[in-house]
């Protein structure tokens, strides 16, 4: 993990090589997480509340990702989009990440939320990638983002669909 500076966070499901030929701009400050087969799932333990609070009890190299999220400004996931949802390996990113936040809990905008670990926002930007994909599920996936945004306190949601990884490359590049 880098030092206490702002970052990017770049969270991805893609092939290397797709990843590479998006030719993004990835500097110094900028974490890539891609699906290296290391990480292990969330076991829904809470330990990373109760045991060893805002470190995950799985110790794979991805026990620190609440910290991590609390150094970034920006957080961008490229995902194919799953009947609505995240790819699983995003997902477990993401569930991974609830040391990012409090077991306490809060109400806002009459929903109740978890309470914040770090006075920290930044923008939360999700990519989807999928042919044919339904207008139910873009809606979905719109809604999630938002929820998602929501409950990491994010300071914006950006939500963009792609069906050929041209058109990506074309956004992000």
């Amino acid at each position: 993990m880098k030092g206490d500076f702002c970052m990017k966070m770049i969270i991805h499901d893609l092939d290397p090589a797709v990843f590479n030929a998006l030719m993004l701009q990835v500097t110094q400050d900028t974490i890539v997480l891609t699906d290296n087969g290391h990480m292990k799932p969330c076991i829904g333990c809470f330990g990373c509340w109760i045991k060893t609070p805002g470190i995950c009890v799985r110790k794979d190299g991805y026990e620190n990702l609440g910290k991590m999220l609390s150094q970034c400004d920006e957080v961008t996931i490229i995902s194919k989009c799953i009947y609505g949802s995240y790819s699983p390996f995003i997902r477990n990113v993401l569930d991974r990440s609830i040391p990012y936040l409090l077991p306490y809990f809060t109400s806002k905008n009459g929903e109740t939320h978890h309470q914040r670990r770090y006075n920290h926002s930044f923008a939360f930007t999700v990519h989807f990638y999928g042919k044919d994909l339904t207008e139910a599920e873009r809606e979905t996936a719109k809604e999630l983002v938002a929820a998602n945004g929501v409950n990491f306190y994010s300071s914006k949601e950006k939500v963009f669909f792609y069906d050929r990884m041209e058109s990506m490359k074309g956004a992000l590049g």
